[in-house]
Order: C-alpha cells, then sequence, then structure tokens
C-alpha cells in the first residue's frame, strides 16, 4: 500500500492545478489529473486523478477514476476505480466508488456506497441497501428489521 506522501507527490502527469491562494468557482471538464491546493466551487469532472492536497478545500461534486483527498471537501465524490482519503483528510458528503481506502485519523460524515456495481447499489430500494446499520451510541450492529 502506498504511503500519503506518494499520493500527494504524485504529479507526474499532472494536466490541472489550483494552487494554494487561488479560488475557482464554476465547472471543469478536464483530461488527466487535477491538483487542488487552493479552494473550488462547483463541480469537476475527469477521466483521470483529482488530488486535494492537505491545504486543498472544494465544495464541489468530484467525478473522476481515482480521488485522493488530503484536505477538506464538502459534497459529493464518484469515482470509477478508488477514492483514498488521508489522514488530514475532512469528508463531509456522499461517496461511491468500487474501493475505498480510509487513513486513520480521517473525519468523514456522510454515505459511501463501495461496490464494484454501484448501479446496482444506486437502483436498489433504501431496505436493500443498507444490510447493516452501526448504532454508535450502542455500538452494536443492527438489521433493518431490528430498528422497529
Amino acid at each position: 500500500m502506498r504511503n500519503k506522501e506518494d499520493y500527494l507527490k504524485d504529479q507526474t502527469l499532472v494536466n490541472s492545478i489550483i494552487g494554494n491562494g487561488t479560488r475557482f468557482r464554476g465547472d471543469l471538464i478536464l483530461q488527466g489529473l487535477l491538483r487542488i491546493d487552493g479552494d473550488f466551487e462547483g463541480s469537476i469532472e475527469t477521466n483521470g486523478r483529482i488530488l486535494v492536497g492537505k491545504e486543498g478545500r472544494a465544495r464541489c461534486i468530484l467525478n473522476a477514476e481515482t480521488v485522493v483527498v488530503g484536505g477538506v471537501v464538502k459534497g459529493e465524490i464518484k469515482a470509477t476505480r478508488k477514492v483514498v482519503l488521508l489522514s488530514t483528510c475532512a469528508m463531509i458528503g456522499n461517496i461511491s466508488t468500487p474501493e475505498l481506502i480510509i487513513e486513520e485519523g480521517v473525519l468523514l460524515h456522510g454515505h459511501c456506497t463501495v461496490s464494484k456495481r454501484a448501479d446496482v447499489l444506486a437502483s436498489a430500494p433504501q431496505s436493500e441497501q443498507a444490510k447493516f446499520i452501526i448504532d454508535w451510541g450502542s455500538r452494536q450492529r443492527k438489521t433493518p428489521a431490528s430498528l422497529d
């Protein structure tokens, strides 16, 4: 498994950068890799990767093959390959991906759908989507039927 520095330093194919101190608002469609070290608000779509650095902040919808977050994301992440949340990450929103890697120390508040068949899960009834729910007060797993 790669460490956090490897994910953040992997800039060999960086096509676009939103640098520290830069603010961007709008919709961005690109090919390849985007690195965010500044502030972004809107939506991003790429066939490559999105890296949100430690100082990066994104309030948006991210659509990419792979998304690596070391900063703050408030919104939605949809990745066709994987999502990596580094220990410095704060993620508030929903994630849909075939593979999810979460380091210790991440702040995550939202709904995660992790499946190779995300299209099937998205169309399934709500009761079918929730195989179990964790009651954080008692730290016990409950099935949807036992919640009544």
